[in-house]
């Protein structure tokens, strides 16, 4: 069974870092993940999805292959290569692979512009090892299907990073204020 887990970072290129990671993490064979998508609420208002396969663009491809081929034995490969592209394409577009499109949209609505959602579709993971890698780029759980004890660990980890940097600015200020006393 895989789970779906989705968090917010304040911007495209963060959650573009931490999906990069996952996959670096992914080749060291840490996690196993089927989609990883990244949907950020744009300026004007609509979500936009950036996802791993363009679908689109990989029917086109396999449908002019077999465009060409049915053309070839029909004696028409242009026209074959022309049909057998537009039919992969529009059968690409229709095909919505790993996590549903309309339901990353439906939960993304809610980001401010400039957010993006980091949604990851996990089969299997060495939970520890991962939240070490990835818990110092922060972020907000928006939603997981995971039980409540690894959902509780992910949002303890992804807390801590952003209030340990809070915490290390803290000292540099308050040593300026006691340089700053003895001089007044």
């Amino acid at each position: 069974m895989s789970d779906l887990v989705a968090i917010i970072y304040p911007t495209e290129a963060k959650a573009e870092e931490v999906r990069q990671r996952l996959f670096k993490l992914q080749k060291e064979y840490l996690i196993t993940i089927s989609d990883a998508v990244i949907a950020v609420k744009t300026e004007a208002g609509p979500v936009k999805l950036n996802q791993l396969m363009n679908t689109t663009m990989a029917g086109a491809a396999s449908g002019s292959f077999w465009g060409l081929l049915i053309g070839v034995l029909f004696l028409n490969p242009l026209l074959g290569v022309a049909l057998g592209a537009a039919s992969g394409a529009l059968g690409g577009a229709l095909t919505d692979y790993g996590i549903n499109d309309d339901f990353m949209k439906e939960l993304s609505a809610n980001l401010q512009p400039g957010n993006a959602a980091l949604f990851v579709l996990i089969k299997s993971i060495t939970a520890d090892k991962v939240l070490k890698e990835i818990q110092d780029a922060g972020g907000t759980v928006l939603k997981t299907s995971l039980d409540d004890a690894k959902e509780q660990a992910l949002r303890n980890a992804l807390a801590k990073a952003t209030t340990e940097p809070t915490a290390q600015a803290a000292p540099p200020a308050a040593s300026t204020t006691t340089a700053s006393n003895p001089a007044a």
